[in-house]
């Protein structure tokens, strides 16, 4: 592992994960490069703001769900990549519904160098403590759509609500939103603002 990074959960033991572009379950429809293990990995600074959220959550009745954090660059190569090969439509209806793989970047939900790896970004959601269900969010990680930004049009009451007890969670314990991604939180004071990270994440 990279000094000053660490695996969350071993920091963190309270934060559940589902590392998706370590599964098949993601917009490419595969396994991606760098991600050799089903691990969450960030900086010291990202998991102490996150014990910090959880600890918020947890008073809400809710415990925090992690789906990334840090993402080597060669991922991130790897998505460029996938956005110019031809569309086989297996993710486009859930993923990218309205829009074009290429589009992807132009319209802010996939950049070429992501804030993910300098290690201090993180894809979140909420579940609820007493039965561990998912909480309504209006739209599922990685859907890139408008209906994933902030306080869009077209969001239920519940979810709305949902997607405000997180963003209160995460900015009180020293986060930014990112206004496309419901899901996409930033580190405010990161440790490594100007490095891009390319190390994979594996078990060890």
């Amino acid at each position: 592992m990279r000094e000053g990074f660490v695996f969350v959960d071993e920091v963190a033991p309270g934060i559940r994960w589902d590392a998706k572009y370590a599964t098949w379950d993601n917009f490419t429809g595969k396994p991606v490069d760098g991600y050799l293990a089903n691990r969450i990995v960030g900086t010291t600074a990202l998991c102490a703001a996150l014990e910090d959220a959880r600890k918020q959550a947890e008073s809400l009745g809710f415990g925090l769900l992690l789906w990334d954090g840090y993402r080597p660059q060669r991922a991130v190569d790897a998505f460029v990549r996938w956005s110019k090969e031809p569309e086989d439509g297996r993710t486009k209806q859930r993923h990218y519904p309205n829009i074009e793989r290429a589009d992807m970047f132009t319209k802010g939900y996939v950049a070429t160098r992501s804030g993910h790896s300098r290690g201090s970004t993180v894809d979140v959601t909420l579940f609820h403590l007493d039965s561990g269900e998912l909480a309504a969010m209006g739209g599922d990680h990685d859907l890139m759509d408008v209906i994933s930004h902030h306080d869009a049009p077209g969001v239920g009451e519940v979810e709305t609500r949902n997607r405000n007890h997180l963003r209160s969670i995460m900015t009180a314990s020293g986060f930014n939103e990112y206004e496309y991604e419901w899901w996409h939180y930033s580190l405010r004071d990161e440790p490594f603002p100007d490095t891009y990270f390319d190390f994979p994440i594996t078990t060890g």
